[in-house]
């Protein structure tokens, strides 16, 4: 070895040192970054549709709509880690007519609304509407896929758009889905009665 390639050796050497601690830096603050854990709805139908949504949190149950999701569009719902293992969706066709909907029952009405509790909902003067359940099996994000009757495409995504899971009602029903409802609850059913 020359003392040319000594030289170089130390300044390569030199170099190395200074960027290790920069690499892990940079690594340490991508670990810091949370990933993405929303529960989210692609409308993967060619009509604009509006959703209402249902959910059991430490406060209760909550109602909330309407989110006014444009054809081949996704929005998301809730942001951050789910709480639930189930959430409801009543959905309606803004273009075609038509309705998703299922046999667990809330309160919402016409306007935009976000409603506590799920009883008593003519009485308080609220509508009462028939929700389809999406079963999260406790993921932490989840995309639910609302597509038309005619198309075959999974409607129920854990995670992240794009990953593979089973199905949920379409309209009217669906390859390896539940049709609209028969969401595991018996008619007049309360959310949330499974385990």
């Amino acid at each position: 070895m020359t003392a040319d390639d000594s030289h170089r050796s130390m300044i390569s050497l030199r170099r190395c040192s200074r960027l290790i601690p920069a690499a892990a830096a940079f690594l340490a603050s991508l670990a810091a970054v949370p990933a993405a854990a929303d529960f989210r709805l692609c409308n993967n139908t060619s009509s604009r549709v509006g959703i209402a949504l249902g959910y059991k949190d430490a406060d209760g149950w909550t109602t909330e709509g309407w989110w006014n999701v444009s054809s081949r569009s996704c929005e998301t719902l809730l942001r951050g880690t789910l709480v639930a293992r189930y959430y409801y969706i009543y959905a309606l066709d803004y273009d075609r007519g038509g309705e998703w909907s299922g046999q667990a029952f809330m309160c919402s009405r016409d306007k935009e609304f976000t409603i506590k509790g799920t009883e008593n909902c003519l009485a308080r003067g609220f509508d009462r509407t028939g929700f389809f359940e999406v079963d999260t099996g406790d993921q932490r994000a989840w995309t639910v896929q609302l597509t038309e009757s005619s198309e075959q495409n999974p409607q129920r995504v854990p995670g992240m758009p794009g990953a593979p899971g089973g199905g949920l009602p379409g309209l009217p029903n669906s390859q390896g889905g539940t049709p609209p409802g028969a969401s595991g609850l018996s008619p007049g059913g309360t959310p949330g009665s499974k385990p």
